[in-house]
């Protein structure tokens, strides 16, 4: 079988599963695990902003004109490769290529590839993805050990969560400027670590929040992961934070405990819904809990300073 993922938390998976030899083609965004560097791109991004701000706005920018798509295919090598499976997503079309252009490009190749589109919205949607990831490409007994060991990991972390004691308010940005909380997946991380965070549900689409919303929710603590941006690309944009209207009056800002203000790989960790989701999960109790020995090895976290 030949498969190309234009969709890295599937890239992930099939690799996990013991699928990585069947790829034969990636999206630029395809970065783990990185023996899969050599493989063929398919393709590439529109955004040439590198600030939080100037992205937001080339992204609005595209939407109100219409565009297709924030992203290119390269259509030839699509062909000449041949897939047998193409796997990406209907999500959000700020994050991938979008379905309708992956389903039109499938029609047209000779091969007449099946395209697969996962679409989770909670962590154990990820973990069904793994299955289904798996019988897309007759992996399914590896899938299942997979699956089962995700799991596994996942609840051995939930043993150290109190659902006893009121756990800390969390803000979790997903975007800088304009401010995004997190959505989907996230909010339900946050709570089975002992978490709450009020400013979005379980399943729910990340959303822009306001200044006054944001000192109405009164945080605790802080996560500050936006998608697809690096601890580096993160660390350019802290003055900006620093300077935003609403910052100094948040008590994880005013309490100036140590750790309650946090950065994390937003290219690597929480924004995938792919297996690391795990590895968050494991960070977030160890955080919450104070429970240092689950901390998954080489987590990418910097602490923030107020």
């Amino acid at each position: 079988m030949r498969v190309i993922s234009l969709l890295p938390s599937a890239t992930e998976t099939l690799c996990l599963i013991g699928g990585g030899e069947l790829l034969v083609g990636r999206s630029h965004e395809c970065n783990w695990p990185p023996e899969l560097s050599p493989l063929p791109v398919l393709t590439d991004q529109t955004i040439t902003a590198e600030s939080s701000v100037d992205i937001d706005a080339q992204v609005r920018e595209q939407a109100d004109s219409g565009a297709a798509s924030l992203y290119t295919l390269n259509e030839e090598l699509l062909r000449e490769l041949e897939p047998d499976l193409i796997i990406t997503q209907d999500l959000c079309d700020v994050c991938s290529i979008d379905l309708d252009t992956v389903h039109k490009v499938a029609k047209a190749i000779p091969s007449k590839p099946k395209v697969l589109s996962l679409n989770p919205s909670t962590l154990f949607d990820v973990f069904d993805d793994v299955l289904t990831v798996g019988k897309a490409v007759d992996l399914e007994a590896a899938a299942d050990r997979t699956m089962v060991s995700l799991r596994g990991d996942y609840w051995s972390a939930v043993d150290f969560v109190n659902p006893y004691v009121p756990g800390p308010e969390i803000l979790f940005l997903e975007w800088i400027e304009p401010p995004f909380v997190g959505g989907h997946w996230t909010p339900g991380l946050i709570e089975a670590a002992g978490g709450r965070h009020s400013a979005n549900a379980d399943g729910e689409k990340s959303r822009q929040v306001t200044p006054e919303e944001i000192i109405a929710l009164a945080p605790d603590r802080i996560i500050v992961c936006p998608c697809g941006r690096t601890l580096d690309e993160i660390e350019t944009e802290l003055d900006r934070l620093r300077e935003s209207s609403w910052w100094q009056f948040l008590p994880a800002v005013i309490d100036k405990r140590e750790d309650a203000i946090v950065m994390i790989d937003g290219d690597a960790m929480f924004n995938r819904p792919g297996p690391r989701l795990v590895d968050a999960f494991r960070w977030l109790v160890a955080w919450i809990n104070d429970r240092p020995e689950i901390l998954p090895e080489g987590f990418p976290v910097r602490p923030i300073r107020g």
